[in-house]
């Protein structure tokens, strides 16, 4: 971080990020779907497909572990001018016609001639992974308050259909989060492949919900372009069909896979974020406001860089309007071991992952059950492996006055 200090007393000190141009990296993420065919294309070997694969999971953790952690946060008085700047804005709105093309360009090569099956797996890992750092940008740009951030968010969730996010994320997941109501919150025990039959499911039905319910209350029909599930529905719907126009019907065999993987990625994060953690209730009966303590972090440089802080969570669910450039760390927030890329794949094998989390959310939580979201079949069988007994009385819920300012969704 460097601070330069103005000559008169009556200037505020001058803020320069020092990770302002790294957030550039997040326009080479489009280029890791091209980079497969491309090299295939120069030298037609079948393991060059897998190279966007192998770097998500195997060298971008290694790179997470050679540089680092960074903890340092922004200084307040610096943040409304760091969040005015248009630099930031403009590094996420044009992304979202990179991307567009990334997903075109992969669909079109997909239908290649020459391609094997396992070609076409690696074609979809990539492309889906890619499809999840759409939702990723969808989930920054959704959730500001100008009309065109908004809409690039509903066209960037097209593509794979999961233009739902941000209705269920913005009214649904911030109100619940970290509760035993909240589908896209996942509990200790319960391993990822149960989670997702909970989650997406569950979303979509939350969505709806609360999309009809706006609806309503504005005097609107549901089934009517102020839908705003159906409006990215119909950007996706038009984009698959001017697809199999172009390159025919076989090509869903890549778009409806592809789609899948990439809404999967949102679930692997969801199922990461806020594993096990719970808000406790007040006297009243409602649920604590959502603090840092409620969400995972991580601050892992090369992670952060490419996911627009994604990891610092547990400032985003404590403030969610804070932009991306923003966010900070907190040192009661509990600490992930690693970024989401080395996370994933142990998140798909549940025995590693309940070896590695579950004793780092008991110690995280102090001990304290209460503050454990437990899925309910293994909660006695969790309580016993892990030495837990419910304690005499409760700890106390905090006041709102003792609590952090939050923003309101």
């Amino acid at each position: 971080m460097s601070i330069s200090t103005a000559p008169s007393s009556d200037r505020p000190p001058t803020y320069r990020d020092p990770k302002r141009h790294a957030w550039l990296l997040s326009l080479l993420v489009p280029l890791s779907i091209g980079a497969g065919p491309l090299m295939w294309t120069a030298h037609p070997s079948h393991w060059v497909l897998w190279v966007p694969t192998v770097f998500v999971y195997l060298v971008a953790p290694l790179l997470d572990l050679l540089l680092g952690t960074d903890s340092s946060n922004p200084p307040e008085p610096a943040v409304p001018a760091l969040e005015a700047d248009p630099y930031y804005r403009r590094v996420t709105y044009a992304l979202v016609p990179l991307l567009w093309l990334g997903f075109i360009f992969a669909a079109w090569f997909s239908q290649q001639p020459g391609l094997s099956t396992a070609d076409r797996v690696a074609l979809v890992l990539a492309t889906g992974g890619v499809g999840g750092f759409c939702i990723n940008l969808g989930h920054e740009l959704g959730h500001k308050r100008t009309m065109l951030e908004r809409w690039l968010a509903k066209l960037i969730l097209a593509p794979t259909f999961y233009g739902h996010f941000t209705i269920e994320h913005n009214r649904g997941h911030h109100r619940d989060v970290a509760t035993p109501e909240d589908p896209a919150s996942s509990r200790m025990g319960e391993s990822i492949w149960r989670f997702v039959w909970r989650e997406m499911p569950g979303a979509w039905r939350r969505a709806w919900a609360l999309e009809r319910a706006r609806t309503r209350a504005d005097g609107q029909a549901v089934w009517s372009l102020h839908n705003e599930i159906l409006q990215p529905m119909l950007v996706g719907l038009a984009l698959w069909a001017a697809l199999v126009l172009w390159l025919g019907p076989q090509v869903l065999l890549f778009l409806l896979p592809t789609a899948l993987w990439a809404n999967f990625q949102l679930t692997s994060a969801n199922y990461v974020e806020h594993y096990g953690l719970l808000r406790q209730k007040t006297p009243q009966g409602r649920y604590e406001p959502c603090q840092p303590r409620h969400s995972w972090n991580s601050n892992h440089l090369f992670s952060n860089w490419a996911t627009f802080h994604l990891q610092r969570h547990s400032d985003h669910h404590a403030h969610p309007l804070r932009r991306y450039q923003s966010l900070r760390h907190f040192d009661e927030a509990p600490q992930l071991p690693c970024g989401y890329f080395g996370l994933f794949p142990v998140a798909y094998l549940p025995p590693l992952w309940f070896a590695l989390m579950d004793r780092r959310l008991v110690e995280s939580v102090g001990r304290d059950p209460d503050r454990i979201n437990f899925d309910p079949r293994r909660r006695a069988r969790l309580m016993a492996r892990h030495g837990l007994a419910l304690p005499v009385s409760a700890s106390p819920v905090p006041s709102a006055s003792d609590l952090p300012a939050r923003s309101t969704p």
